[in-house]
């Protein structure tokens, strides 16, 4: 099968013939429909995350349907739509699955970094970390919903429920839950990079109710704000934006350093938070949702051997929405 494979940090990604994977016990094999372009996978081939594997094919975003399974996989249906996340399995037995945080699991595996991924014609996921989607969304938009939805909803989740809501970096993620919080009644502000009046134009379109560049002061003081940009020196702008009792959430798996600042901006019961990976549980809530809300996902597709492209594009900020390749 072609996949795009990365073999080394730094090295970049190259269009091979691999092996068509074999499913394991608990895996369904996927002949993969979309997968979405995230900044992990961006972190990935850049190495700002320690590499995992000497050659990986990575993405974390799979729409596929089945077309095999493994001997005790026996949930979806030949040819039935699966959705694949980040979380690819846990250990079941730690402190932290079995105190409902599976998320923070030292032993977990995860898709397209410990266990090849989507950026292939086909893909093999543990089924009992993976998703029925809602018939709603077609593969395509479908596709930015398995990390930049799940991703976003469990960082709002974790944000303080009242108080006009900042969103710093408006991508994929931004792009989802800043509908979804502006559906549920929240007043969304959305900060960008400076002078990308693109971006602020597009986060208008989707219900935001005051867009500027990072360092502007929003309308009002923020009662949360979600970073997904992955810059430190965002951390005390949100707070120094925030009023008290408000939280800021990180909610990227990498960020550059935070620099010093003074107390003062924490001050006030603020409050700052990670947030790290998902739980299936998000995942049923945000699907949940995302059935009942009419989200629009905004995705821009590229090839398969256009996977470079997409990932310089979204390290140069060229997209508004979501990148998604279609094998």
């Amino acid at each position: 099968m072609a996949a795009m494979v990365m073999r080394g940090a730094g090295a970049g990604l190259r269009l091979e013939q691999i092996a068509l994977p074999r499913p394991g016990e608990h895996d369904v094999l996927l002949q993969v429909a979309a997968c979405g372009v995230c900044r992990t996978d961006l972190h990935i081939v850049d190495g700002d995350l320690a590499p995992h594997r000497r050659a990986l094919v990575p993405g974390h975003e799979i729409v596929g349907r089945v077309v095999d399974a493994g001997r005790r996989a026996r949930r979806f249906a030949p040819g039935q739509r699966v959705g694949v996340p980040w979380l690819g399995s846990t250990c079941g037995r730690c402190i932290f699955c079995l105190g409902g945080r599976e998320n923070l699991c030292g032993r977990a595996r995860f898709t397209g970094y410990d266990r090849d991924g989507g950026y292939a014609q086909f893909a093999a996921a543990d089924e009992r970390y993976c998703f029925e989607l809602p018939e709603r969304y077609d593969d395509l938009h479908a596709a930015p919903l398995l990390c930049a939805g799940l991703i976003g909803y469990r960082a709002l989740a974790m944000s303080a429920p009242s108080g006009p809501l900042g969103l710093y970096g408006f991508g994929a993620a931004a792009h989802i839950i800043a509908q979804l919080a502006a559906q549920g009644g929240r007043t969304v502000f959305a900060f960008t990079r400076p002078d990308d009046a693109r971006s602020q134009q597009f986060a208008r379109t989707l219900g935001v109710a005051w867009a500027g560049a990072s360092g502007q002061a929003p309308p009002e003081p923020l009662g949360a704000a979600i970073i997904f940009a992955p810059v430190g020196s965002l951390l005390p702008e949100a707070l120094g934006a925030s009023a008290k009792g408000a939280s800021v959430v990180c909610a990227g798996i990498h960020m550059s350093d935070i620099p010093a600042m003074p107390y003062a901006l924490l001050w006030g019961e603020r409050c700052v938070r990670s947030v790290a990976n998902l739980t299936r549980d998000d995942g049923e809530r945000f699907f949940r949702m995302a059935g009942e809300h009419a989200l629009r996902t905004v995705p821009v597709a590229f090839a398969l051997d256009a996977a470079g492209t997409a990932l310089e594009s979204l390290r140069q900020g060229r997209i508004d929405g979501a990148a998604v390749l279609v094998p």
